[in-house]
């Protein structure tokens, strides 16, 4: 499947997976850091960004989206690379590895480890964030949004579910997220598919697991269900919440790194 795409870098071929309602500009705050080693490939998934939306009749489960991916490195001829995603990306990541089809693949605070209230909570918490993305991209333009996202009671109001550290983030850039999240098509039927979604497979592929430990979308203590479900302990980015990129992009970018070097994590 054809998908919008940034690519940076050379070296062995790193996929980036965003997570629900964002877009490949997630990943800026880390990408020059990866590109350093890796042929760094951030892309749209399906219905996000500027990728087109999955085929009619396809349902936006994880898996399906999972697939969408897999055929876009075909498409690329990209064969085996390393995979690194967030949230929703995360659980793609660990799909992909269950799958056997990537080198590595690193997860950060993944999506499917928790129990029915905290899925209630992480839906609650997203459409809020759709419905509050939408009257801000229909009350103002783009010079106006990005003067409103700077102040700080309305900067804290958008980003203190997903980051820990929301005055580091740049306001023209969270501008632009949160016009993406307002306008992502895939956003509600991704968001109500996250009801039948489940740990994966176990991986064929060898994994490595971060959770930011501020992480309030997707509580840490979901990070001892991966563990237990992965067999191998979960790292924790301390002063990171969901978005653990733009929190702490050189921890971030060192866990990648060290987690799509070819072997299995100790």
């Amino acid at each position: 499947m054809e998908l919008a795409f940034e690519r940076r870098g050379s070296g062995p071929p790193l996929i980036l997976v965003h997570g629900i309602g964002h877009h490949w500009q997630a990943w800026l705050p880390v990408m020059d850091r990866l590109a350093a080693s890796r042929d760094v490939i951030a892309v749209d998934l399906p219905g996000f960004g500027d990728s087109p939306e999955l085929p009619p009749g396809t349902p936006y489960t994880a898996e399906a989206l999972a697939d969408a991916v897999e055929s876009f490195c075909a498409l690329l001829d990209v064969r085996e690379p390393h995979v690194a995603g967030n949230s929703l990306g995360g659980y793609i990541a660990l799909e992909l590895a269950s799958r056997g089809v990537v080198a590595t693949a690193t997860a950060l605070s993944p999506a499917g480890f928790w129990t029915r209230g905290e899925l209630v909570w992480c839906q609650t918490v997203l459409r809020s964030l759709r419905a509050s993305a939408e009257t801000a991209a229909r009350a103002t333009s783009d010079g106006l949004l990005a003067r409103l996202l700077a102040s700080r009671a309305a900067g804290r109001a958008v980003a203190s579910f997903l980051v820990a550290q929301p005055s580091r983030l740049d306001p023209v850039a969270l501008a632009a997220a949160t016009q993406a999240l307002a306008a992502a098509p895939g956003f509600h039927p991704a968001l109500e598919a996250f009801t039948d979604v489940m740990p994966p497979a176990p991986p064929k592929s060898p994994i490595t697991i971060a959770w930011g430990a501020h992480d309030r979308l997707l509580p840490r203590r979901q990070a001892v269900r991966a563990a237990k479900w992965s067999g191998q302990r979960v790292k924790l980015l301390q002063g990171c919440g969901h978005l653990p990129m733009s929190d702490d992009p050189e921890l971030v970018a060192r866990v990648i790194l060290e987690g799509s070097a070819p072997r299995w994590p100790a």
